[in-house]
């Protein structure tokens, strides 16, 4: 039986070496130098060590699907050096309905033990990214009002 491979780092060390300098940074001079992340395993998209996914052993990380829905990523701890075989994907479609696909999420991130801090992020980004799929309602023509209204209806009749 193979045994659970540990990274020989701790993940406080990878964070305090990657912080300043990484593949997913985003720096913005604009805004008061404001940073952050394009990490797929970050839920809020702000560069901290909270929401870090390259650096957290357990990480979520919530996606559009290609054909309207939701993709949820999460991160294993059993292949840590193994970057492709670390990653597990589960995907609802839109037609699933957005309350089951939230408790769906919230589900599998606390009976598989993922950051209970996280879970209300993670159905927060699906909410956002399922309302962003929905049809735009056209806004109705303005009707008008009072005597003039009155007036060029009797005009066009």
């Amino acid at each position: 039986m193979a045994e659970h491979l540990q990274t020989n780092v701790s993940q406080d060390l990878v964070w305090e070496i990657g912080r300043s300098n990484n593949s997913y940074l985003v720096k913005r001079k604009s805004g008061g130098g404001v940073q952050f992340s394009k990490d797929p395993l970050n839920l809020m998209n702000k560069h901290c060590r909270k929401y870090a996914g390259f650096v957290n052993n357990k990480a979520i990380g919530i996606q559009p699907a290609e054909k309207g829905g939701v993709t949820m990523t999460t991160k294993k701890t059993k292949h840590l050096n193994r970057p492709v075989a670390n990653k597990h994907e589960v995907t609802w479609s839109a037609q699933k309905g957005g309350p089951k696909i939230y408790k769906g999420i919230a589900n599998y991130t606390a009976k598989q033990g993922y950051r209970a801090d996280l879970r209300q992020e993670a159905v927060a980004r699906a909410s956002a990214i399922l309302r962003s799929q929905r049809p735009k309602k056209e806004d109705p023509e303005p009707k008008l009002r009072g005597s003039k209204a009155k007036k060029e209806e009797e005009k066009a009749t």
